[in-house]
């Protein structure tokens, strides 16, 4: 029998009650992740079917976009580490499902560290976004990264599909 998903599991030490539901995301996010990547080749990982965006920029993109909106609910701004990734996801290398796999768990395990550190009593706490500095709070960039994160894995698995569907046929 397999696991139940991350959310049937219980609490996950350390996190907040009020950001389980965010911590559990993000381990189901890891795990499917890892699951959907693993052992897969580069001209997979990285094959735009049909012109759509590829597996490896999902990944990437989940990673990067977590971090930056991490780094709101922080009430910090990007710094040009961070602008420089965001440029470079536009033509991302073309690194392997592992190495993209460690960013990947990396990423999700500092979130993990934020949301362990974060004060249920800031939740509500103004936050600004962009360079426009346009309006949030804590929860909303925390919630909001759960959910934009649990989208780019369901386009991780979406996409792989359609790939290995077109290499059967060839």
């Amino acid at each position: 029998m397999t696991q139940p998903e991350p959310w049937l599991r219980g609490p996950i030490p350390g996190i907040p009650p009020l950001l389980m539901p965010v911590a559990h995301a993000m381990v189901m996010a890891r795990e499917d992740v890892e699951r959907a990547l693993a052992g897969l080749d580069v001209d997979a990982l990285w094959s735009k079917p049909g012109g759509a965006a590829s597996a490896g920029f999902h990944a990437l993109h989940l990673a990067g976009s977590l971090d930056r909106l991490f780094t709101y609910a922080r009430g910090q701004q990007l710094d040009d580490v961070q602008r420089a990734a965001l440029e470079a996801e536009k033509s991302p290398p073309r690194t392997s499902a592992d190495e993209l796999i460690r960013h990947v768990h990396a990423t999700i395990d500092a979130a993990l560290d934020q949301l362990r550190a974060t004060d249920e009593a800031t939740l509500l706490d103004p936050r600004e976004v962009g360079r426009i500095k346009l309006p949030s709070n804590v929860l909303g960039l925390l919630f909001h990264a759960a959910e934009h994160t649990q989208r780019h894995v369901g386009q991780v698995i979406t996409t792989l599909k359609v790939v290995r569907s077109l290499g059967a046929e060839d």
